[in-house]
């Protein structure tokens, strides 16, 4: 009798650049994957769909903001918080993007600093919160009822079409502009530019909600690198790939690396050919890639599919 396919999903996310044919390196096992399962373009956020997969049951999407500063501060007292992801800009002759790199990571004594500097000036009215791993947030007094957007989707844009939208928009645009103001005179950008390292020309604010008082229960893993995994990954959870198919537990994996970079080869054979391999074991039932704004599901069926020709990955990945 077959081996019933077992239900565990592994949902694998990760960035995608744009990169030129001619220079990029290719990704053979992610190749393979693309080739068999077609990715289409996903409606929803990642990150609520990753949170629904690994949540105990019952449990309701936090929001991002306030799980990360729960996690990281416990309850604080705020009307609300979110992240403040610090941001390089791009200058042109008529509109101001985010750089292609500008997403900056700062140190925790860097972050420790503008905190303490900040909240000088500008508290208790806005206050920033610094993480020990450098993280920061912003805490302020009411909720703004406002959409924002992830700063990844907005790398090489031009600002403009990615700016908060709602009726609270102009108090949070307010308070990015005054954020700016702010940096562009502080001393650590001085500094930084005598080490050869791009200024933080603002802090964007995203991702926000009302704090919580407990941190939400978890039934999967988590693992990685984004904000995300900064709001959910237990200390505890073991990160060896084979010791998580094992458990046999849905996970989610965020992946820092873009397929193309120079780390994407150590990220392939670490986390790829362990969910492959689990996936040809019947340890998982299925593997969710999530690339950008577009979704992956690949599983027994797909995994059958070998005639289908292997193409760049950067021909299946818009």
């Amino acid at each position: 009798m077959p081996r019933a396919v077992p239900t565990t999903t592994w949902y694998l996310r990760f960035p995608v650049q744009a990169a030129a044919a001619e220079a990029a390196a290719r990704a053979p096992l992610l190749e393979r994957v693309l080739a068999r399962a077609p990715a289409r373009a996903a409606p929803r956020d990642w990150r609520v769909e990753a949170f629904e997969l690994v949540a105990a049951p019952g449990e309701r999407w936090p929001g991002l903001a306030p799980a990360a500063v729960h996690r990281a501060f416990g309850a604080v007292d705020a009307g609300a918080v979110f992240l403040a992801t610090p941001v390089a800009y791009l200058p042109t002759l008529t509109r101001l993007h985010l750089a292609p790199d500008g997403l900056l990571a700062l140190a925790p004594e860097e972050a420790a600093r503008l905190a303490a500097d900040h909240d000088a000036t500008f508290a208790p009215a806005r206050r920033l919160l610094a993480a020990s791993d450098g993280r920061l947030y912003c805490a302020l007094e009411r909720l703004p009822e406002v959409e924002t957007c992830d700063p990844e989707a907005a790398l090489g844009e031009d600002l403009s079409a990615f700016q908060p939208r709602g009726p609270g928009a102009a108090a949070l645009r307010l308070a990015a502009s005054e954020l700016e103001m702010w940096l562009h005179a502080h001393p650590l950008n001085r500094e930084r530019e005598r080490d050869g390292r791009p200024p933080i020309a603002g802090l964007w604010l995203w991702g926000g909600g009302a704090p919580l008082a407990r941190a939400p229960s978890l039934a999967g893993f988590v693992a990685g690198e984004d904000p995300w995994c900064a709001a959910f990954a237990s200390p505890a959870a073991p990160l060896e790939p084979s010791a998580l198919a094992s458990e046999r537990r849905d996970g989610v994996v965020c992946l820092a690396a873009a397929p193309g970079s120079a780390d994407w080869p150590r990220m392939e054979r670490h986390w790829f050919a362990a969910a492959l391999a689990a996936l040809a074991d019947r340890r998982i039932g299925r593997i969710v890639l999530r690339a950008g704004a577009q979704r992956v599901e690949y599983g027994p069926a797909e995994r059958r599919r070998v005639w289908r020709r292997v193409r760049p990955w950067w021909e299946r990945l818009a």
